[in-house]
């Protein structure tokens, strides 16, 4: 779900993809606080995110880059 796609939902719908993107997150290998402020980026393309950890880089180092 694109940012421009969240502001027309409610809150309640955004916390559910919130919490979805820090599972996927941690799924992929991220640290819970790396997880937690990149899943809060609803900028941030979360296959991308992902892809930065499941190529070998480290949590914090993908989390610094996407932030």
């Amino acid at each position: 779900m694109a940012a421009a796609q969240l502001e027309e939902v409610g809150p309640v719908e955004i916390d559910h993809v919130r919490r979805w993107r820090f599972d996927e997150l941690l799924r992929a290998g991220y640290d819970i606080a790396d997880a937690a402020d990149v899943a809060l980026r609803t900028d941030i393309d979360l296959h991308w995110a992902v892809r930065l950890v499941q190529r070998g880089c480290p949590s914090a180092t993908a989390a610094r880059i996407a932030l």
